[in-house]
């Protein structure tokens, strides 16, 4: 929803100290809380958590410069600890990092280590780690799907043994928010072996079959208190949707993530579960490579972009639990975005035209979908498939298997789907997914003009002019990038009834990826 002008009316001093000034706790009034979680429970140590995840790979690995899908993530976030920790009302929290200060132009930050953390091999965490860890995505060189959004790190230093500095190419009033990415997590100096992780987190890694299972123990040197109830973790891979909807419904799991959609209204009446829905900026995408075949051409893109139909996609695939996309990432929760943008329609009229601007009278293409890029997305393929032949357009589906989607197809496929967790600020979202640099950006689009303007907003301490910008960022994506964006779909999970201090959570499923961590078995 448009966010009045008092949202924006900030202080320079309250937009530099850090970006919870800026109005995001907003998305917390688009979180669903079930009646079970409301109630006051005492925590209990002990007992097995026992977690069916959908999105793993035999690819997979505890690599943080290439975690790519929900399992890996999960696993990732019970190994090792971030900088900070983005909490269930989207506030920005201090994790490995204690505190922060900014220079007055935000450029310079000071970051203060939290001491008395060990490594699970007994090693004390330095600032060393943390300089070691952090320009792991610096570089050309770098492998790091976070290499564009540490490309704004002009220099990393260490202060003192208690210390870091970070300064930036140009003021980022969001820095802490920016750190919460899951890649930034934390690896002793000079650690290399990533089939054998070594963190600060609530578990250690006790057998690993990637793609399949894996099992954690709890780390009884674990430096957060009132965490890491449960004495181990067993984490079962389960892409397809039915089967994990079956362990859920058996009891053979305690929780799974990503429901059906159009099974939720029936999960909901299991009295010995709890749907947890969450609202956010996870969205759903159609990927067209703009280096690839007819999709260089704009007019093409907007073309397909007509060709759909959003409504009866919500409808259908999600069953209504989400909103509209209007070919930009940013959802209607977040501060930043862009009301006044009008909503594009089925059109298979606008189609048509775009289509003989394109010199074409019809066009023939194939989409690679995978139930692997979310729940449903095959399913939405085909509705897909309907609509554009109104338009001239004859699409044919190329089932991809889930197993290797993210490796073999995302990123390589020149019409194919995906899907994007939400990311806490707006300038995070448009800088990892759209940025010339960015090595995540999945259409590889590249818009001078676009860098430029998202550079400038980052810097500037008018939010209200910042707000103008980008607004004028989410419109050159939704008229001119590869990415078209039909609607945001909910988190949606699945929990037993046995488990305790389960919270609904803006970004991601399992509570932001962190549901380990933070639950208790009551039985």
């Amino acid at each position: 929803m448009p966010q009045n002008k008092s949202s924006f009316d900030l202080s320079r001093r309250q937009f530099i100290a850090g970006a919870a000034g800026l109005g995001l706790t907003t998305l917390a009034s688009g979180l669903i809380v079930p009646s079970a979680f409301a109630q006051e429970a005492t925590p209990k140590r002990g007992g097995v958590l026992k977690l069916g995840i959908g999105g793993g790979s035999t690819t997979d690995n505890f690599d943080i410069r290439v975690l790519r899908d929900w399992v890996p993530v999960n696993q990732a976030y019970m190994t090792f600890n971030g900088l900070v920790e983005i909490d269930k009302d989207n506030m920005v929290q201090p994790e490995l990092f204690e505190s922060w200060e900014p220079s007055v132009d935000a450029k310079e930050w000071t970051f203060k280590i939290r001491q008395g953390v060990t490594f699970h091999n007994g090693k004390t965490l330095t600032a060393e780690d943390i300089l070691y860890s952090l320009n792991l995505h610096r570089g050309e060189a770098s492998t790091s799907a976070a290499r564009s959004t540490a490309g704004q790190f002009a220099d990393v230093v260490k202060v003192s043994d208690s210390e870091i500095k970070i300064v930036l190419d140009s003021g980022n009033a969001d820095l802490p928010y920016i750190l919460s990415d899951y890649h930034f997590l934390i690896v002793p100096e000079g650690f290399e072996d990533w089939t054998k992780p070594i963190g600060t987190g609530p578990f250690v890694l006790e057998s690993y079959e990637p793609g399949v299972r894996a099992r954690f123990i709890r780390n009884e040197s674990y430096w957060k208190p009132d965490t890491a109830w449960v004495d181990a973790v067993e984490v079962i891979v389960i892409n397809d949707i039915a089967a994990r909807t079956n362990a859920m419904m058996s009891g053979q799991v305690h929780a799974i993530n990503q429901l059906d959609f159009k099974t939720v209204d029936l999960l909901k009446r299991n009295p010995n579960l709890e749907v947890v829905q969450s609202a956010g900026g996870q969205h759903f995408t159609f990927l067209m490579d703009c280096t690839q075949g007819v999709y260089a051409d704009n007019n093409v893109r907007m073309a397909i972009k007509y060709a759909i139909d959003r409504e009866q996609l919500l409808t259908t695939a999600l069953r209504g639990y989400g909103k509209l996309g209007n070919d930009h990432p940013i959802p209607v929760t977040d501060p930043f975005y862009a009301a006044d943008l009008p909503q594009r329609a089925y059109d298979p009229e606008k189609s048509k035209f775009y289509l003989k601007e394109a010199g074409l009278d019809s066009l023939n293409i194939e989409l690679s979908a995978s139930d692997a890029a979310f729940s449903g997305a095959v399913d939405a393929a085909a509705i897909f498939q309907g609509t554009a032949a109104a338009s001239g357009i004859t699409l044919s589906i190329k089932r991809e298997p889930s197993d290797g989607y993210w490796s073999n197809v995302w990123m390589k496929a020149p019409f194919s789907m995906g899907y994007w967790g939400g990311r806490p600020t707006a300038d995070q979202m448009l800088t990892i997914a759209y940025s010339s640099t960015s090595a995540q950006n999945d259409t590889h689009w590249k818009n001078e003009a676009f860098d430029a303007k998202l550079i400038e907003a980052r810097a500037l301490l008018d939010n209200a002019k910042r707000k103008e910008i980008y607004a004028e960022l989410q419109q050159m994506i939704s008229d001119d990038g590869g990415a078209m964006i039909p609607m945001f779909g909910d988190y949606l999970d699945a929990v037993s009834t046995k488990l305790g201090g389960v919270t609904t959570h803006p970004m991601f499923n399992f509570m932001g990826a962190r549901l380990a961590e933070k639950v208790w078995l009551e039985a």
